[in-house]
């Protein structure tokens, strides 16, 4: 029996994992990703549904699709857009409102370049797991179980 729904998005280059700058990212692909995710959502008796987007207008418009739910739980690894993108903000800001966010970023950003410790979506997250690498959303996944 399936106890929750899971959505998990990705923003701009997370296609790329595993070909992009391995030294920070790793070498696991994104469909090997997917692969493990579903795979630690099946034992935790979890649904999962990804999306991923290199455009900011289609992830705004799929937030706002999936704001509708409620009690809905989003994994969301905004890459660049956590620094840049206002307009993402705004419609997590409407999602977090009846759902909740648990923030994943692969690499830590806190030690990075300057411009990536300004982290725009932070407070509307529930949960925030920096640095974990790929294994970050398999945390996150343990959190949303846990609660």
């Amino acid at each position: 029996m399936i106890i929750k729904k899971i959505f998990i998005a990705n923003g701009p280059n997370l296609n790329f994992l595993g070909i992009r700058e391995l030294e920070k990212y790793g070498s696991t692909t994104y469909t090997e990703l997917i692969h493990t995710i579903e795979s630690k959502a099946s034992i935790l008796n979890l649904e999962v549904e990804f999306f991923q987007s290199n455009n900011e207008g289609e992830m705004v418009d799929y937030i706002q699709m999936i704001s509708q739910l409620n009690d809905a739980w989003l994994i969301f690894n905004p890459g660049a857009f956590t620094h840049t993108s206002i307009s993402i903000r705004d419609a997590l800001s409407i999602f977090s409102q009846n759902n909740k966010i648990v923030e994943v970023h692969i690499s830590d950003i806190n030690k990075r370049e300057d411009f990536r410790k300004i982290n725009l979506i932070k407070e509307f997250s529930e949960h925030s797991i920096i640095g974990q690498g790929v294994n970050g959303y398999l945390k996150a996944l343990e959190y949303i179980d846990g609660e």
